[in-house]
């Protein structure tokens, strides 16, 4: 069922997106690249429900949806210039394609679009967009200092678990709150309803990242459209290698971790290893566990549709397949 709401949210943006990035040039070909090719539509959906819980018209929220899509796609494609990866969604990334210059280029295009098509947007008042750009422009400092975070802790191997989470809702927590707000803004939330919705949103954020970071080693490449594994040859620190840190596995993930020619035979021994610790089912209480707060933080909302989208949006966070 959220599928299919999912795929609604992304029939009402799509023809934003692309309309705002259909030019011959290059550059406007590299950035509609991964927009072009779907995702999730996860952020996007967040703002309209969240606009729809406090009482507020779908409609009013379309423009504002479709610019907190092209920030996310922005962060992407820079995402994979910094961890050098050359699959996403199963297709090329974008530097893959068209070099590391374009690729930045195609980024900051995206960017400097998601405020236009903000600020573009019909039938909301101006002063409310301005604080939702300022939301957005707030959570875009936010998701680079969490992007520093994570390539600092590259070179660490004592990283704890509160680093690591506070890590993850700057680099992606912070997006889906700033999405959250925002659509209860444009719904004409007050104060104390748009906090609970931004208190949905960051809990929301990082247990899907803590679930993101969990496929990452357990799903299989064909269903998740990028190597197995690749966390481990970057040296990330995500909470399943923090774990396997302080576990009697240290040794075997020191020798591996961060080595880009690690074969996947290695990486498949090591992953034997970590479900023996018992760290999956940690890593996917401490998911569930955000997912809970998540919810409870909007169980005061009256009854409504919208609000049971959210339910199952959390719930589908850390039960897809990718």
């Amino acid at each position: 069922m959220i599928e299919s709401k999912l795929r609604q949210t992304s029939s009402l943006i799509d023809s934003i997106i692309k309309n705002c990035l259909n030019e011959a040039d290059i550059v406007y070909r590299a950035a509609y690249h991964l927009p072009s090719h779907g995702g999730k539509r996860l952020r996007p959906f967040l703002v309209i429900k969240s606009c729809e819980l406090v009482g507020g018209n779908f409609e009013k929220a379309i423009f504002t949806a479709a610019a907190v899509e092209l920030l996310h796609n922005f962060t992407l494609i820079h995402d994979d210039i910094m961890d050098n990866d050359s699959l996403r969604r199963g297709i090329p990334t974008v530097h893959t394609l068209w070099g590391i210059p374009m690729g930045i280029l195609a980024g900051d295009m995206l960017f400097a679009k998601a405020f236009q098509v903000l600020l573009s947007s019909p039938n909301v008042n101006y002063d409310c967009l301005i604080k939702a750009a300022k939301i957005m422009a707030d959570a875009t400092v936010t998701i680079c200092e969490g992007q520093s975070l994570d390539m600092a802790f590259e070179a660490r191997i004592d990283v704890s678990e509160e680093e690591y989470l506070t890590m993850i809702y700057k680099k992606t927590g912070a997006l889906f709150k700033a999405c959250a707000e925002i659509g209860g803004l444009i719904g004409g939330g007050d104060e104390t309803t748009i906090e609970l919705l931004g208190r949905y949103g960051g809990n929301l954020g990082i247990g899907f990242q803590i679930f993101d970071d969990y496929l990452g080693i357990f799903s299989r490449e064909e269903v998740l459209g990028k190597p197995i594994g690749s966390d481990i040859r970057e040296g990330k620190k995500t909470l399943i290698v923090i774990k396997a840190l302080s576990s009697k596995l240290r040794e075997d993930i020191l020798r591996i971790l961060g080595k880009k020619n690690i074969s996947d035979q290695e990486i498949r021994k090591l992953i034997d290893g970590i479900k023996q610790e018992g760290i999956d089912e940690y890593t996917l209480d401490k998911a569930k566990r955000y997912i809970k707060m998540a919810i409870d933080s909007i169980a005061k909302f009256p009854e409504s549709e919208a609000k049971y989208d959210l339910i199952e949006l959390a719930n589908y966070a850390i039960s897809r397949v990718k």
